[in-house]
């Protein structure tokens, strides 16, 4: 008789279990579609802050492309969003990794007209010193914004694209330079790039999918295992086109097959080495540089 009470006692606490995941997860369907159209109008906002709002007649976040040049972009795959005003290029996005931070990782936002000028630069995400390194953060500091709005590979000339201390023209922070010091470099960076591939950079045709970060497995539908892997040092870089008719190849021997599989190549020019060796090594006056936890040490060399 004494098993009865706990049977019910069971029977009402999975009964509450069940309902409360039930809530959770009608809860998180009915929000799901605001938490996607939250996040899109937050990345368009960005969008309209570094590009010619009125200009922008398409949709950026679905005419895109991706492109692989880990060397000049920071990462293996990089996205390319693209702003028309009707059939008129007006510029592309793109979103460069920085991977020498001095607290790891910065993930930008860069702007670059049909011009060649900067439209302008923001900071996704960063993880530096507070009241250091953060001043990248146009939250922060008007820095990012005075440096680059309006910039081009011709103003500056690019043996110019440096930190002041460098010998260049970019202001650095009081006690933090490697921050400002990388993130100038990987503009330029991006700057090269943009350059090198030209037009072709909006006559592909757009993925229309999902971001990488949303949907790998979608957005890299028409890449082989070969376009995901960084192309060796002085090969071409490959662009992700949007799926379309493949031709056969007469008699394809294994390696023959491999390259035809491959997305649409774009070489790299020698600009790619010069863009590496632009890459300043950060002095540290004889002193081993340790990063610090957040708010707790300086960062200049």
């Amino acid at each position: 008789m004494k098993k009865k009470p706990i049977l019910i006692a069971a029977f009402i606490l999975g009964s509450f279990a069940v309902g409360g995941v039930g809530l959770v997860a009608m809860t998180n369907e009915l929000t799901q579609e605001r938490i996607i159209e939250n996040q899109r109008e937050a990345m368009l906002s960005k969008l309209r802050a570094i590009v010619p709002a009125e200009r922008m007649t398409n949709d950026p976040l679905t005419d895109k492309i991706l492109v692989h040049d880990e060397a000049m972009l920071g990462a293996p795959t990089s996205e390319v969003m693209r702003v028309r005003d009707g059939d008129e290029p007006v510029a592309v996005v793109l979103q460069p990794v920085v991977p020498d931070g001095y607290a790891g990782p910065i993930r930008l936002l860069v702007a670059v007209l049909s011009d060649g000028t900067l439209g302008g630069v923001r900071v996704l995400s960063h993880h530096e010193t507070p009241g250091l390194g953060d001043q990248i953060d146009e939250r922060k500091d008007d820095w990012i914004v005075e440096q680059f709005n309006g910039r081009s590979l011709r103003d500056p000339l690019p043996e110019q694209w440096l930190v002041k201390r460098d010998g260049g023209v970019f202001d650095q922070f009081t006690g933090a330079t490697i921050t400002p010091r990388s993130v100038v470099h990987a503009v330029k960076s991006t700057l090269l790039y943009v350059q090198q591939q030209g037009e072709r950079l909006y006559d592909l045709p757009a993925l229309g999918a999902p971001t990488v970060a949303d949907s790998p497995s979608e957005t890299l539908t028409t890449a082989t295992a070969a376009d995901l892997d960084p192309p060796p040092a002085g090969t071409t870089a490959p662009i992700v086109p949007a799926p379309g008719p493949a031709a056969t190849p007469a008699t394809p021997e294994p390696e023959a097959a491999n390259a035809a599989a491959t997305s649409v190549a774009v070489g790299n020019t020698g600009t790619d080495a010069a863009a590496a060796s632009d890459s300043p090594t950060p002095q540290t006056d004889g002193a081993t540089l340790t990063p610090t936890t957040a708010g707790s040490g300086e960062e200049d060399d």
